[in-house]
């Protein structure tokens, strides 16, 4: 029994109903792969909607698999390449070896991240996505907003899209204020879905003296939500949790303060258009504040003249008048915390 599901993409290319160049008649359908399930208000999740938005929007078919954990998706991605997929996007740090090794075996082109030295025209393609711009509006907003002047960050592993918003975060905490120290747990190497180890971590975090938490987990945030809402801070009052990529509103239950949210739609769509034109693989893609790619989610635990605050930075960030490069590497992102704990 095959392991994914049939997306509903909103329209199939008939022919003569669109014209695009010769090569586009082979884009029929797409497919992602993710380690957990399409419901995390993350990772998984803004993953799967914007495969289903972009093939929606380009008249292509849309398969998910999804749930297939962070362990062999060989087998998988020879299934979807068997049923004639034009891409299969390889939704997981994880999946970095396995994709490439399958799309040379069998020609069918991949999309994966973390890896942008894995280019290959035709073949290949990276999506090593970084939020840090909003990243370092969400350190700002931490650093004004902090009772204690202890702000942490806690993450599942450390991937290059997780290193550069920890990185910017912690620049933007100090660019707000240097009296704000800034705490720095990791739950292990690859504990993208360790809640109970999220829960944990971020309990020692906040005993440490930390009142706002950066919290990058996928599944493992969701204890790192846990311990927010269950854990006072010293001086008795509440925590607040800072999330990414996705949008935790729905489930909130007065401790979110913001998240650094991802559009990943513009990728995919950019992916599609270059196979359609046959360019795909000949670059990596990226997400910004200058698109609405990335955004900072306003929540009612911002005050307005804080939120008015944040604007600004938010121009100057666009403007090119504050610079925020990513950072990369784990050892450099270390360097930037008052704290780093085991």
């Amino acid at each position: 029994m095959k392991k994914y599901i049939l997306a509903a993409a909103s329209a199939i290319l008939l022919s003569g109903t669109m014209t695009f160049g010769a090569y586009s008649a082979e884009v029929k359908s797409i497919a992602i792969l993710t380690p957990e399930e399409g419901t995390d208000y993350g990772w998984n999740q803004q993953g799967i909607d914007a495969a289903k938005a972009a093939g929606a929007a380009a008249g292509v078919e849309v398969k998910i698999a999804q749930g297939l954990g962070y362990g062999d998706v060989r087998p998988t991605l020879r299934e979807l390449a068997e049923d004639g997929v034009s891409l299969m996007i390889a939704h997981a740090s994880g999946y970095n070896t396995a994709a490439p090794e399958i799309a040379e075996e069998t020609k069918v082109p991949v999309a994966i991240v973390d890896t942008p030295t894995g280019l290959k025209a035709g073949l290949v393609a990276d999506y090593t996505l970084s939020g840090h711009e909003g990243a370092y509006l969400a350190g700002r907003l931490a650093a004004k907003m902090s009772r204690s002047k202890a702000v942490g960050i806690v993450v599942s592993g450390e991937p290059p899209s997780w290193n550069s918003q920890s990185a910017a975060f912690a620049q933007g905490v100090k660019a707000e204020s240097g009296d704000v120290k800034i705490i720095y747990a990791v739950i292990g190497p690859a504990a993208y879905s360790d809640a109970a180890g999220g829960k944990r971590v971020t309990e020692s975090v906040i005993a440490a003296g930390a009142d706002i938490i950066f919290g990058q987990g996928n599944g493992s945030s969701f204890g790192m939500l846990q311990a927010v809402e269950t854990t006072k801070a010293a001086d008795g009052g509440k925590v607040l949790f800072i999330d990414v990529i996705g949008d935790k509103t729905a489930i909130d239950k007065g401790f979110l303060l913001s998240s650094v949210v991802w559009n990943i739609e513009p990728v995919y769509a950019a992916m599609i258009a270059d196979l359609k034109a046959d360019t795909f693989g000949t670059k990596s893609y990226s997400i910004g504040l200058k698109d609405d790619s990335v955004k900072l989610l306003k929540t009612a635990q911002i005050p307005d003249d804080v939120w008015a605050a944040i604007e600004p930075i938010r121009a100057d960030i666009i403007s090119g008048t504050i610079k925020v490069e990513p950072i990369y590497e784990a050892t450099a992102v270390r360097a930037l915390m008052s704290d780093v704990k085991e």
